[in-house]
């Protein structure tokens, strides 16, 4: 790498698998925590427990005109200066920009059955590279963000552009790389139009893999889980060690009918976010071999566009701490009701959103 000494090969790989430890925490443990069906008679609910729910806020649109499957387009940025607050700015061509996406779906990948049953994507974070200052930014974004998204019917005919929540995006398409790709898009728009290299996406069977490869995680807990026909009782305030299921459903559960669960949730995200890189930090110099085996355990639940390899030896030495973990600012209400059923929306905090944008992806003109 440019400005750096040359180093021993071993220390080399060492490093890079460190870094892809680092990459599956950010981008994969984090990227699969969704909501999931756990029937009433085996969880128990209190104010602050979490159940798992599943098949939120699915849409079926009426057919309209048919529509192509988009092309990728060559990465580019906005060009020239913007003011912000009086002060100049341009943005900043040295972070490139990856989607992380989390799909509500146990499987493997597979084909969706038609353009409206590609998966939600509840969860959803951006992972932004400084190649300049070697260091990597994590965005959480929330699920129930609102904001433009394209709709289609079963047979991908369009029905144009509506404001909705941000994980439906992904549901409107094959599951696989299309749906990808209108997620990007949308989120994108979402950020000011900011380019985004790149796509992953992760089914969330890899949950229990990928938590004990690294032994387990420990953390205490932020709120009560209970899933009595799955032996797991966790605690609020409750110091434990996460073992794969346990995991799962701290990382997916939430109890729909409680107003504000998925932004609790979004919280114990980014609490196992933090908690999980420090165990690989303390682990990593030993468990090469178990690195990789993370990965090749969990291929069969991803579409991606990112090539690990060169990603890898890119970004070996980047660095990553809380501090630079965000969240897209707003504020959780419910919407009116659909057929007689109120969702949350997230309304994203539009001055506060710029704010955000120009402190993560812009930089001041001297």
């Amino acid at each position: 790498m440019r400005g750096h000494k040359q180093r021993d090969p071993s220390q080399q790989l060492h490093n890079a698998l460190y870094f892809l430890s680092g990459v599956m925490a950010v981008v994969l443990v984090l990227i699969i925590v969704v909501g999931v069906q756990t029937n009433a008679q085996n969880t128990r609910q209190q104010e602050d427990s979490n159940e798992a729910v599943a098949g939120e806020n699915q849409m079926t649109p009426v057919s309209t005109e048919p529509v192509a499957e988009p092309e990728e387009e060559v990465e580019k940025w906005q060009e020239g200066t913007v003011t912000y607050e009086g002060k100049a700015y341009r943005y900043n061509t040295n972070i490139h920009t990856y989607l992380m996406m989390g799909i509500d779906k146990d499987e493997p990948v597979a084909p969706a059955k038609d353009y409206i049953s590609g998966g939600q994507s509840d969860a959803m974070f951006l992972l932004v590279v400084d190649s300049e200052s070697q260091k990597l930014k994590v965005i959480s974004i929330n699920r129930n963000s609102i904001t433009p998204i394209e709709v289609y019917d079963e047979g991908g005919y369009s029905m144009g552009t509506m404001d909705g929540q941000i994980c439906l995006q992904h549901a409107y398409g094959d599951g696989k790389k299309l749906s990808c790709m209108r997620s990007v898009d949308a989120v994108s728009k979402m950020f000011g139009n900011i380019p985004i290299s790149g796509y992953l996406a992760m089914n969330m069977g890899g949950i229990p893999l990928m938590n004990d490869a690294i032994g387990g995680v420990e953390l205490t807990a932020l709120q009560s889980i209970s899933v009595p026909d799955q032996g797991i009782h966790i605690n609020k305030g409750e110091t434990v060690t996460l073992s794969g299921q346990e995991a799962y459903y701290y990382l997916r559960g939430r109890d729909t009918k409680k107003f504000g669960s998925a932004t609790k949730r979004l919280r114990r995200e980014e609490q196992y976010i933090i908690a999980y890189m420090d165990k690989l930090k303390r682990i990593s110099g030993g468990n090469a071999a178990g690195v990789v085996d993370i990965y090749d355990s969990i291929s069969d639940y991803l579409v991606t566009s990112v090539d690990f390899t060169s990603l890898i030896t890119e970004l070996m030495d980047y660095d990553f701490s809380q501090d630079q973990l965000y969240t897209v600012p707003g504020e959780m209400v419910l919407g009116e009701p659909v057929d007689g059923q109120s969702y949350e929306e997230y309304h994203i905090d539009e001055d506060a959103m710029k704010k955000l944008i120009m402190d993560v992806f812009y930089r001041p003109v001297s």
